[in-house]
């Protein structure tokens, strides 16, 4: 197998190739300012005998807290540590008492410098067992950072949401459309004749269809949840990925104290290229969680099965797991725990990390064999929230990204096919008072034992963000974030060249003022230092920019 990827991470570089948020269209070598466009909180207010009301949340916007997510994208770090806490503090500051009734639906519009265009609207409804919204946004740059239109984006999703509720289950779907154009203006600094504007262009095409069924009857003694999605990606040079994966997850009570867990995932792909070969994954996870009183201790044992035609890999590995978790003190968890998991790749999540990719980028699993991690959690008082965790794991696979061999522009995905060991220490602490101040501030550390690879190419040592959400008045609402990564290093191997990449050191502020009812207006400041600062190389950022608008709610 090592090989295997060493031979074909030479070969890649034959082809001219090349790389998550996950999601495969969002630029991911940039920050993400975090801003909240804070409004008066919309929930659907039923009569409490409305089903429902009483059994479904209400449909809002995909991010609650209507996030206007502008250039900045934070880096997705998903191999290093065990999952924390998404937010330390519950997102609640934003809501808002409605005197005549909450606002469900709105309209933005807005623009900035770089020819920044921006509209986004929401529109949602119920009757009593059915719920439906639809989302649209477009935010696009005409131009960017260098060489003018040659730098320039757009991003423009739709998603419609509907969820039906009977008596002892829920059926929910989202399908949704997602188109990126952008353009590799790497080491692009002096004009270009418009005709090489299309060999330097992107576009990256998502079709998405989920579909989920779930037990909503607590008095039904099996507790159960099926979810299935297919996803369709495409991009201008007739690549491609078509995706479908299915979960089951399932829990038995054996007595008061012991509960039976099942989690069942399948996954098919097919990945088109210069070649067109598929990769799939099949899992199970069996555990038996004990809790009494204070102590929760959660045993697993999870079975992977991975194919790959194009690695040439059909294997079936085992990861035993174990968890405790304790509360000495009330309200503080300490936990500790042994495991292993497959980290399941794919060229769409890869994306979401790295847009600039090259063509025929080599594609793999990680494989965490083994991980020890502990940690604590838990308030002081109502107004403190903490998390700790340190975490030290075995990776095989572990993956970077570095400028391509044959043109710098583009980025290949790098493997270290050896088994490395990874440290990361976490924490974060969260104030909030009232509704009024809300504070996260977290760190994540990095020490990578890496051994084929010379350096873990264009991953960060260090990042830190602090997030604020403060408000003035019933009108005006403000967002204040503040973010460090530093220790990126990558190589130009025309050259020979590594280059150590400058800290990136980020300021965003977004305000929000109601003007009445029915309209808000909303202006938001990216990069404040100013600082043109590259997350990958070779691809400086927009310097200081802003957006502002004007948003109706009805």
């Amino acid at each position: 197998m090592k090989k295997i990827l060493v031979s074909l991470l030479v070969s890649q570089s034959l082809y001219t190739l090349l790389s998550q948020d996950v999601l495969a269209q969002k630029p991911t070598g940039e920050i993400d300012s975090q801003t909240f466009e804070v409004e008066k909180k919309k929930k659907i207010e039923l009569p409490p005998a409305n089903r429902l009301y009483n059994k479904l949340q209400p449909f809002t916007n995909e991010d609650d807290d209507r996030k206007l997510n502008y250039e900045f994208r934070a880096p997705k770090l998903t191999l290093g540590a065990p999952k924390m806490t998404p937010n330390v503090l519950p997102v609640n500051g934003n809501e808002k008492p409605e005197e005549d009734g909450n606002l469900q639906n709105y309209v933005k519009l807005g623009g900035g410098n770089y020819g920044k265009v921006y509209g986004e609207g929401f529109m949602g409804g119920h009757t009593e067992d059915l719920g439906y919204d639809v989302h649209f946004k477009h935010l696009s740059n005409q131009t960017g950072p260098v060489d003018g239109k040659n730098s320039a984006n757009s991003e423009n999703r739709l998603k419609i949401n509907g969820q039906y509720l009977g008596s002892t289950f829920k059926l929910g779907g989202t399908l949704f459309y997602d188109r990126d154009n952008y353009y590799f203006y790497a080491n692009r600094n002096q004009p270009n004749a418009e005709v090489q504007k299309a060999n330097i262009r992107q576009t990256l095409n998502t079709f998405g269809l989920q579909v989920g069924f779930e037990n909503i009857d607590n008095n039904k003694f099996i507790d159960y949840a099926l979810k299935t999605s297919l996803y369709r990606l495409s991009d201008r040079y007739n690549a491609g990925e078509t995706d479908w994966g299915t979960n089951f997850s399932g829990s038995i009570p054996i007595t008061e104290n012991i509960f039976a867990l099942l989690n069942a995932d399948a996954f098919v792909s097919q990945r088109v290229d210069a070649e067109t070969f598929k990769r799939n994954m099949f899992s199970i996870k069996p555990a038996f969680k004990f809790a009494y009183n204070a102590f929760t201790v959660t045993a697993a044992f999870k079975a992977v099965n991975e194919t790959d035609d194009r690695l040439k890999i059909n294997r079936t590995v085992g990861f035993p797991q174990l968890e405790v978790d304790a509360v000495p003190f009330n309200g503080v968890h300490i936990f500790a725990g042994y495991g292993g998991d497959m980290t399941r790749n794919t060229l769409r999540s890869l994306l979401g990390e790295n847009r600039w990719l090259a063509p025929n980028v080599i594609i793999a699993n990680t494989e965490r064999s083994r991980d020890i991690y502990g940690g604590l959690k838990g308030e002081v008082g109502p107004s403190f929230q903490f998390e700790g965790k340190v975490s030290y794991a075995l990776f095989k696979n572990f993956y970077g990204f570095n400028n391509d061999w044959l043109d710098s522009t583009k980025f290949a995905v790098v493997y270290d096919a050896d088994y490395i060991n990874v440290l990361t220490v976490s924490a974060q602490v969260g104030y909030q008072y009232q509704n009024i101040v809300r504070s996260t501030l977290r760190g994540d550390f990095y020490d990578y034992g890496v051994k084929r690879l010379e350096q873990p190419w264009g991953r960060p040592t260090t990042t830190v963000t602090w997030n604020n959400h403060f408000v003035f008045s019933k009108k005006m609402f403000a967002t204040i974030d503040a973010y460090y990564i530093g220790g990126i290093k990558n190589r130009n191997f025309l050259t020979g060249k590594t280059v150590a990449l400058k800290p990136i050191v980020d300021l965003n502020l977004k305000v929000d003022y109601l003007l009445t009812r029915n309209f808000s207006i909303f202006a938001s400041v990216n990069n404040l230092l100013g600082k043109s600062y590259e997350r990958y190389l070779y691809y400086p950022q927009q310097g200081l920019n802003f957006l502002a608008g004007l948003s109706l709610q009805f």
